[in-house]
């Protein structure tokens, strides 16, 4: 009987008994399977993990809140499970007591596992409901624009990306595919909770084999893979609105506009109008304007317009494009662009969100609630957006605007984090480095002493995926996996629910916590669930017995096209949308009435604040992009030998345009200093025409890893340099892909990478 285990990078079958050792390959079927799983029984990771629970060395010492500007560079003494769970048990009643559980922070952002039950970010939500709740956070730093503007506009971005049109249908129907920020398959690989059969380079071959003309409009060519020719436009960052409005504005021209579809199924597109001919500002949106902001010529826009509306036409932006100030608008501006060609709702015409961004977007499978660990209720109001975690240690107690209503920083003293790396998330991390030194204390769960756990207060050791028994699945990846135990724990590793089970003992809600149930008993508790419910829905799957013997359920047959709004193209009275109007909103009423200036009632063009025709260029000629790496996902097994065989001499590649190269006396290979007002940070040299001139890219990823004396990263992580601000008013999503850098080098002799080396470790029993 075949074994499986499951990863957000995708679904593998385990051969136990090889003779060296357990083994690793894809499930059986997957036309393009990632690499990335492959090596996570790689014997060089267990160099990075945390063996026993272990204590900052003045915070054990002194208690609470000592000298927090030592986090990340002092030792740690490891200690008994007993006495770790003691000292954050008494911690955790110490704020509760004398604060309130609104200055408790849980912290759990990032994938985490795959799995279902043994979810840090489930598990930690739920214990820390069960004794009073805790400050949360709100959204994602992948989609922080998106999730507050669609909804105004179309629906959630989580409804969404559930309802995109297939890929099947897309090969059969599409005549045109345009998208703003490729389709990056490397992106594609994953899913939470796990890819399935990963469907995103197959589309695209098969869209491409139909006759699908592919034209890629940004920064960099290298993020569209079709298997056969397509059209690059390059384009500079942040300027996807200009163009896109001087599309707009020669459909207006030309009268190519699908005014009847305006008029039945969208609010708003006169009050738009007017700000596209220039009726309110003076400034029509030629092409001729929009080619003095993005660098594409006149002419090309002007004919790529005629080109959208004589074809079947689908419009598609990457998520990377809502990452940037002023974020909300390309979203709102494609959404407003399709409706104008009047092709929502037609198989193969319309819009995209993030096509190639998660192996999800695309997929034929019946949207299926899956197994789930109940995170109770959460009695504290407060939350922050998740982007915004430096600003509310930083400034407790001050106002911040989001979606229409003024909220409060909470004042914060002890954060909770498992399942996450904020120091690979975040932006701008000396201005978190000082941020962090706020709280009095932070625990992690983790497994790897990866930044943040080097820089938290009480490390607990936490197992991985293959080192424990779960369920895994995606909704709309169309497989149900057994994931079982294929290694022993680590060292004296726990499971996150082990970890809180003994604090809910010592902190008196056991009962709450656990209900009764070990881990075993919540598996065959939350596949139960999720099997009545699915029965509920005609989708029948076999008893827990069953289903954990054969380990595997497939979906196939619950799979059908998918034409994304076509009911409310129908009929847009009986399948109204949740908007105010039930209409597409081209003009928000609502968010007009928010009065922000950074984010007004209709798309618009707004010039970020480092843009490469601004005086900082002058300083900072370069645009960096920060987008995700193909050789990891975000910062998870960074430390594999296959995520180190895309490094050059061990650091991050920086890809730049040969021309940019030359003029600073760069080579290939080349150790190289990236820098801005923010920060600095090595990286090597990657030649390549294939990114614009003016412009470099540094995939994120790369563990942190400052010089304690002088600051400098040694490793190359992007987020020394990227921008922490909201992208607006209204949402206060991430804006990293709004970030101005100049790039010198060849640096000689440069400093040593020490991203996985353990912090200083000493016994207990020494003190």
């Amino acid at each position: 009987m075949t074994t499986y285990t499951a990863a957000h990078w995708g679904v593998y079958e385990v051969d136990p008994s090889a003779a060296e050792g357990p083994t690793i390959r894809p499930v059986a079927g997957d036309p393009d399977p990632s690499s990335i799983g492959l090596h996570q029984l790689d014997p060089g990771l267990n160099r990075t993990r945390v063996r026993r629970p272990a204590v900052r060395k003045s915070w054990l010492e002194h208690g609470p809140g000592a000298r927090t500007d030592l986090r990340g560079r002092e030792p740690f003494v490891e200690v008994s499970w007993d006495r770790a769970l003691d000292l954050v048990a008494a911690e955790l009643e110490r704020v509760r007591t004398r604060y309130g559980n609104a200055a408790i922070f849980g912290g759990s952002y990032g994938w985490a596992s795959a799995g279902r039950f043994h979810h840090a970010q489930s598990q930690v939500h739920r214990f820390l409901n069960t004794i009073g709740g805790y400050v949360r956070h709100l959204n994602s730093y992948s989609l922080g624009a998106a999730h507050v503007i669609l909804p105004h506009v179309v629906a959630s971005m989580t409804d969404l990306q559930h309802m995109h049109t297939s890929w099947d249908v897309m090969a059969e129907h599409t005549e045109l595919f345009v998208t703003f920020g490729g389709v990056p398959a490397k992106n594609a690989q994953m899913a939470p909770g796990g890819s399935g059969l990963h469907r995103v380079p197959e589309g695209l071959r098969r869209m491409q084999k139909a006759g699908v003309r592919f034209v890629n409009i940004g920064p960099v060519d290298d993020n569209l893979k079709t298997g056969g020719d397509h059209e690059w436009i390059p384009a500079r960052p942040n300027s996807d609105v200009a163009m896109m409005l001087g599309l707009a504005w020669t459909l207006v021209d030309k009268g190519l506009c699908d005014r009847a579809f305006l008029a039945s199924h969208c609010v708003g597109f006169e009050r738009f109008e007017r700000y596209l001919i220039g009726a309110d500002d003076g400034v029509a949106k030629t092409p001729a304007w929009a080619e003095a902001l993005c660098g594409v010529p006149a002419a090309r826009i002007e004919a790529l317009a005629v080109e959208m509306a004589g074809s079947r036409t689908m419009l598609n932006v990457a998520w990377s494009l809502q990452r940037a100030h002023h974020g909300e608008q390309p979203f709102w501006m494609v959404i407003t662009l399709a409706a104008m060609l009047g092709q929502i709702g037609l198989p193969g015409g319309g819009f995209g969100v993030g096509y190639g961004a998660m192996n999800t977007l695309g997929s034929p499978h019946r949207r299926l609630s899956g197994p789930r660990l109940d995170q109770g209720r959460n009695a504290v109001d407060a939350f922050i957006p998740v982007a915004r975690i430096a600003d509310m240690l930083l400034h407790p107690g001050e106002t911040f605007p989001y979606d229409g209503i003024d909220r409060t920083y909470p004042d914060i003293h002890l954060v909770y984090w498992a399942g996450g790396n904020p120091y690979h998330h975040h932006q701008d991390l000396n201005r978190m480095e000082k941020a962090w030194q706020k709280p009095d204390t932070i625990v992690v769960n983790e497994q790897c002493w990866t930044a943040t756990a080097k820089r938290a207060d009480v490390v607990f050791p936490a197992t991985t995926g293959l080192e424990r028994d779960d369920i895994s699945y995606a909704t709309q990846e169309g497989l149900l996996v057994a994931t079982k135990q294929v290694v022993p724990p680590f060292a004296e590793a726990r499971h996150d629910f082990d970890i809180f089970a003994g604090l809910a003992e010592r902190v008196g809600v056991t009962e709450a916590f656990t209900e009764g149930r070990d881990a075993e008993a919540w598996l065959r508790h939350i596949y139960g669930d999720c099997r009545e419910r699915w029965q509920k829905a005609g989708v029948d799957i076999p008893d827990f017995d069953g289903f954990w013997e054969t380990g595997l359920v497939d979906l196939e047959q619950v799979a059908e096209p998918v034409v994304m709004l076509s009911e409310f193209r129908s009929d847009p009275e009986a399948h109204a949308l949740k908007t105010p109007s039930g209409k597409l909103e081209l003009f928000s009423e609502e968010i007009a009435s928010f009065g922000y200036a950074d984010c007004p009632g209709h798309a618009t063009w707004m010039a970020p604040c480092e843009w490469l025709g601004s005086d900082k260029a002058d300083t900072f000629p370069l645009h960096l992009i920060s987008d995700q790496p193909a050789r990891k996902l975000h910062s998870q097994l960074d430390d594999s030998s296959f995520s180190r065989k895309g490094k050059v001499g061990g650091r991050e590649p920086l890809m730049i345009h040969p021309d940019d190269a030359a003029r600073r006396g760069i080579a290939a290979g080349d150790v190289v200093e990236v820098f801005n007002a923010r920060g600095r940070c090595l990286a090597a040299a990657m030649l390549s025409e294939d990114i614009m001139p003016g412009v470099v890219r540094m995939s994120t990823g790369a563990w942190y890893d400052p010089d304690p004396e002088t600051g400098l990263e040694r490793h190359g992580n992007p987020n020394v340099l990227t921008l922490d601000i909201g992208t607006s008013s209204l949402s206060q999503g991430c804006s990293a892909h709004t970030c101005l850098v100049e790039v010198r080098g060849p640096v000689n002799e440069p400093a040593p990478v020490r991203a996985f080396e353990a912090p200083e470790l000493i016994s207990g029993d020494d003190l």
